[in-house]
């Protein structure tokens, strides 16, 4: 099983923008010397006070400068939002530079704010969303082609570098809404999930329409290709577990009320009861509902018990932790969770 860390480049306790990037490239840093195998970049616009991850490609390529074995991926690549042969020719170039070790994670983002501050219109999404990934597809062909699609026209187009992997570099989907998860299969792809949304047992129902559409579609392995992402804290007690992170956790659910509660009506949006029902439980959720949920807190023993209820329950193939979603905890805090998940939890499954 694939074990990762989600990076936000939280601000958190750092003073100053230029804190921040140090603080998580030295976390970067600690998890090469850990073994760890993936490290996840999200892409965070427009939060000043929170994140400084605006341009995660850019971020890709550093780390993958300053690493020989950690893979680096995208959590996720927002395509509506960015010209897509652009984005085929700065990935491919992250590919090139770290020889492979790059695993391109899309997606078109919960975050309607962005898309208001851009001036896109959220409710076009989906169809941005897939236009760019077929040109970015098309694109790492390496055949010179053109497109004429509702958003994008292009004429003659032939980019360099092509990517290092043959024939491209792992493409991962995010899904967030109901109707994504069967689609996803049957197409082949691999999917990126988060506990922030959705909760341990929507993950489980919705999973079961991905992996049916999978082997309806005779594509390879028993059930497709899985990676959730999930709130983790690791600590030498279960005590100290459960307390130390409670305001930041707190906190980052907070936010995810409040972003759910911007997108709701809005074109574009999911508008199912299914959403709705989640938003609900959400909204209720005490810190008691969270524990049991949707995050993974507890000793090194807890988790990988939890981890292997997660392995058997959902079938997943990785498992990307977020050592500090809220962003509050201190540094020394999150690394000594990092190592305790490499050093301890990662052998478990191994």
């Amino acid at each position: 099983m694939d074990f990762g860390i989600n990076l936000n480049f939280n601000i958190g306790q750092a003073p100053t923008h230029q804190a921040a990037l140090r603080e998580a490239m030295e976390e970067v840093d600690l998890a090469e010397r850990m073994g760890l195998d993936t490290v996840w970049l999200g892409e965070m616009h427009f939060n000043p006070n929170r994140s400084v991850l605006s341009a995660p490609i850019v971020i890709a390529s550093s780390i993958a400068t300053r690493t020989r074995n950690l893979r680096v991926g995208m959590a996720v690549q927002v395509l509506p939002l960015i010209h897509p042969l652009r984005i085929a020719e700065e990935a491919a170039t992250v590919d090139q530079i770290s020889e492979g070790r790059f695993e391109f994670g899309v997606g078109r983002s919960g975050n309607v704010r962005a898309y208001d501050i851009m001036g896109i219109d959220y409710g076009e999404s989906k169809e941005r969303f897939q236009e760019a990934l077929d040109i970015i597809l098309l694109a790492w062909s390496g055949e010179t082609f053109s497109y004429e699609g509702k958003y994008n026209t292009i004429t003659n187009a032939s980019i360099s570098p092509l990517p290092y992997q043959d024939p491209h570099p792992k493409v991962r989907i995010a899904a967030s809404s109901e109707d994504s998860f069967g689609r996803i299969g049957r197409l082949g792809y691999p999917i990126f999930l988060g506990l922030r949304t959705m909760d341990v047992e929507d993950l489980k129902t919705n999973l079961q329409e991905y992996k049916q559409e999978w082997r309806a579609a005779a594509h390879d392995g028993d059930g497709g290709d899985i990676n959730v992402r999930v709130p983790m804290y690791i600590a030498p007690s279960e005590a100290e577990a459960i307390e130390e992170p409670k305001e930041s956790i707190e906190a980052f659910f907070q936010r995810q009320r409040e972003l759910f509660e911007y997108s709701r009506g809005r074109q574009g949006a999911d508008l199912s009861a299914g959403r709705q029902a989640r938003y609900e439980r959400l909204v209720n959720s005490t810190y008691e509902d969270l524990l049991e949920t949707r995050v993974v807190f507890g000793s090194p023993e807890q988790v990988i018990d939890r981890l292997h209820e997660f392995k058997e329950m959902l079938g997943v193939s990785g498992i990307t932790a977020e050592l500090n979603p809220g962003g509050f905890l201190p540094k020394e805090a999150v690394q000594r969770s990092l190592k305790l998940l490499t050093q301890e939890v990662m052998p478990a499954f191994k």
